[in-house]
This record gives C-alpha cells, sequence and structure tokens, in this order.
C-alpha cells in the first residue's frame, strides 16, 4: 500500500505541472488624441506627429512585453527544472520505502531463527559445542552474524535518515515550484496585458495609417542603423564564422518568415531568444533559454570582435536578443505581429554582444 500511495503521489506530482499558466488584464497606456477630422464612430485619423506618438507606445509596449517574456521562459525553464527534481525524489522515496521493506523482512527472518533456536543464532549453538572444530567455526559464525546484524542495523538506520530527508527536500522543492508558478502567471498576465494594449492601440488606425506606421518603424529602424555604422562601430568587424556559429546562422536563417510567438522555440513560430537558443542547440552548443540569462552567462566580446553566429543582446534589461550574420545584419524575431527577419544589427540600442562557443 506504501509503495503504490508513494507511485501515485509521484504522479499527482507530475500532473500538477500542467497548471502552471493563467490569464490577466492590465490597464492599456494612454492613446494619442486622434485628428479632429475624424467622423464620429470611424477609427481615429493622426497626424504625422500623432502617429508617431502612437508608434512609440506601441514600441514600448512590445518592449515590456519582451521583457516579461524573458520572465516567463526563464520561470518556465526552472519549473521543467523544478519538476524533475521533485519526480526523482518522489521515485527515491518509493525506493527508499521498498528498501525499509525489505530491511525489515530481514531483520524480522533472523529474529525468527533465533527464535525457533531459543533465543541463540546457530552459530552461538555450535560454539558450546565440545567438538574444537565445531566450536572454532560456531565462533566464526557468530562473529558473521554479530557483523551481518550491525550491517543490517545501520543499513536501515540510513536508509530512514536518507528518507526523511527526500521527504524534506520534496516538499521544499515543491513550495520553490509553487514560488515559481506564481511568478509564471504573473509574467503572462503582463505579457497578455501589454501585447493586447498594443493592438488596441493598432487597431484604431485606417489601413493606410497602418501602412504609414509600417513605414515609420522602418525609418526609425533605418535611422538608427545608418547612424551605428557611420560611428564606424563595424569598420573592423570581419571575423569569419566558426563552423558552430556557421551551423547556428543556417538553422536561424532558414526560419524566416515564420511569426513571432512569445514563449515559443520552435519549430513553426518563435520569440526572440527561442530562434537563437534553438539555433544554437542545431549546432549542438546548448545555451540558456532567455535573452537575459545568455547575457548573463555567455562570454562577452567586443563588438569589433564579433563574427558570425554571436549574439547581439539589446535594450539596457537585455530583453531582446538577434543573432549577427555578418556585414552589420542580424536575425531576429522581432515582436508579435511580425515575422523572423534579417535587421540592421544597428537598428536597435545594443546592449553587449555575447559568444556561445567562446
Amino acid at each position: 500500500m506504501n509503495r503504490r500511495h508513494c507511485a501515485t503521489a509521484a504522479i499527482t506530482l507530475v500532473c500538477a505541472l500542467a497548471l502552471l499558466t493563467s490569464t490577466g488584464q492590465a490597464t492599456a497606456a494612454p492613446v494619442p488624441e486622434p485628428s479632429p477630422s475624424a467622423s464620429a464612430g470611424s477609427p481615429p485619423r493622426y497626424s504625422n506627429a500623432g502617429l508617431e506618438e502612437v508608434r512609440e507606445q506601441i514600441d514600448t509596449l512590445y518592449r515590456k512585453a519582451g521583457a516579461a517574456t524573458d520572465a516567463y521562459n526563464l520561470a518556465e525553464e526552472q519549473t521543467k527544472k523544478q519538476s524533475g527534481e521533485i519526480v526523482k525524489l518522489a521515485k527515491a522515496i518509493v525506493d527508499g520505502q521498498a528498501r525499509i521493506a525489505a530491511l525489515k523482512d530481514r531483520a524480522g527472518a533472523q529474529a525468527r531463527e533465533q527464535y525457533r533456536n531459543g533465543g541463540l543464532p546457530p552459530g552461538a549453538q555450535l560454539a558450546l559445542s565440545n567438538d574444537p572444530k565445531l566450536f572454532l567455526d560456531g565462533l566464526n559464525k557468530v562473529r558473521q552474524s554479530q557483523q551481518a546484524s550491525k550491517s543490517l542495523l545501520a543499513d536501515l538506520t540510513q536508509t530512514q535518515q536518507d528518507l526523511e530527508t527526500y521527504t524534506q527536500d520534496a516538499s521544499t522543492n515543491w513550495e520553490k515550484l509553487e514560488t515559481i508558478r506564481v511568478k509564471q502567471a504573473k509574467a503572462k498576465k503582463k505579457i497578455n496585458a501589454q501585447i493586447k494594449a498594443a493592438e488596441k492601440l493598432e487597431s484604431r488606425l485606417k489601413k493606410k495609417e497602418r501602412d504609414r506606421l509600417r513605414q515609420l518603424e522602418r525609418d526609425a529602424a533605418d535611422k538608427a542603423q545608418t547612424a551605428w555604422l557611420s560611428s564606424g562601430a563595424v569598420k573592423d568587424v570581419s571575423g569569419e564564422a566558426s563552423e558552430g556559429g556557421a551551423a547556428a546562422v543556417a538553422f536561424a536563417t532558414a526560419q524566416i518568415g515564420k511569426p513571432y510567438v512569445w514563449g515559443a522555440e520552435g519549430p513553426g513560430s518563435y520569440d526572440c531568444s527561442g530562434l537563437t537558443s534553438q539555433a544554437w542547440l542545431a549546432a549542438k552548443r546548448p545555451i540558456p533559454r532567455t535573452s537575459q540569462e545568455q547575457w548573463r552567462l555567455l562570454p562577452r566580446i567586443d563588438i569589433q570582435d564579433m563574427r558570425p553566429g554571436d549574439l547581439i543582446i539589446y535594450h539596457a534589461d537585455a530583453s531582446h536578443v538577434g543573432m549577427y550574420v555578418g556585414d552589420g545584419a542580424i536575425v531576429h524575431s522581432p515582436r508579435p505581429g511580425r515575422n523572423v527577419t534579417l535587421a540592421g544589427a544597428g537598428s536597435m540600442k545594443i546592449l553587449g554582444v555575447v559568444r556561445p562557443d567562446k
């Protein structure tokens, strides 16, 4: 019964991991006032200045969603790790209880044998013999019996202590898992709220205004890229891709055209760090899942030393990442509503560069 109960408990722990998501909403960013020429009941018409303000607000919302996505992805990775530990501990508990049962059976068998022999082990009876050979054999058996009893008792004690430790660790890990689950739910709520607010802003635009908005996005990216190139930041960048870097670039560029989906890591869609982590996994070099962890844990290099396959981390909070492919360009998965694409490496604010295979 104990083993069945523990096995059931282990399965329950694993199944409980499915309850790691929740939804929520938050207030959207203030919407710029439309032009007075907008007719009642129709989508508002924005001036160029107003549309630029919309673009900046949408960009800010998606960057906040990107940061929340990183938090969600990190919590998801921690959840997988923690749940794996819980499963291991649950198995250890089941195995430990089975071992204790077996040791108790052995101890019981020894006790029953002594009872049948009048309370004396077989070796003790031989030690009372007048036959010298039987006497010596009896002494050896007594010693062996004593050593076996001590070993059995020590084994039983240690197994019980281990079982207590496993149980305490499982409880602690379950509490950690619950804490991570809460963080993950909050991150998901924030992601959905930011994306919903951005989509609401964009939905108020007419088709021509949306086209102008896309052009404003391209203009802003081109302006930043031109300024970056003009600064001489990549003047001496001429490194050739390593074997792993070339494989990672080949994988990443093969995903061009696939949609951004937050939390996705392929094969049909990707978020920014899902793309880079899967690309390097394809190159047989596992790296951290999130852009923030990639920035924190991977070796950093100077921009002048970049080579294809290196990862460029963006924004002060390291909430976005792209893969350098050479000629001042990256491949990346930009944001919701966009697809994996090539872009100027300097089109966003660069935090730094990391090299997975350094």
